[in-house]
């Protein structure tokens, strides 16, 4: 009977890490929704998943899995990249690229401050309308996010919007 308990615990533990297990905002689903907020809010059309995209942007970062570094492919699509701590989600991710908006000066086209923000303008790209991203865990234990845009963006005198 003793062991019939610990079974049933140990069964009981299995399920509940496995509910914990980040899984969410990292779905396709999760990336759009966030990309297509950004977007709306600047009177954007919604973004599509490209599976094509989404493999070319998982096959990338799957070659990141060893160092993580944020080395841009230099493929036919736009892209960002992103990494942070294990739990880092691709929701995060975008979160951070879509937070750039406060450096964005759209009346001049800039970024102000000497801050970064093409990563917003790639989000926010009235032509991109596909979307492929892709997260791995790599062997340092950071996550790596990477996601490519169809068609590309971020054109020197144009403006995202």
């Amino acid at each position: 009977m003793r062991s019939l308990k610990i079974s049933f615990a140990l069964v009981c533990f299995l399920i509940l890490a496995i509910l914990r297990t980040p899984h969410a905002q990292n779905s396709p689903q999760d990336y759009l929704d966030t990309h297509n907020s950004a977007r709306a809010n600047v009177g954007v059309k919604n973004m599509i998943w490209n599976t094509s995209v989404a493999a070319y942007a998982q096959n990338y970062a799957n070659q990141r899995i060893l160092d993580c570094n944020l080395v841009h492919s230099n493929g036919p699509f736009g892209e960002n990249l992103a990494k942070g701590d294990g739990t880092f989600t691709g929701t995060a991710a975008v979160n951070l690229w879509i937070d750039e908006k406060y450096y964005y000066d759209h009346m001049t086209n800039t970024c102000v401050g000497g801050h970064a923000c093409g990563h917003y303008t790639q989000v926010v790209w009235r032509d991109s309308f596909q979307l492929g991203c892709a997260r791995v865990q790599c062997i340092s234990g950071w996550s790596f996010v990477i996601c490519s845009y169809y068609p590309s963006g971020n054109y020197i005198g144009e403006t995202p919007y």
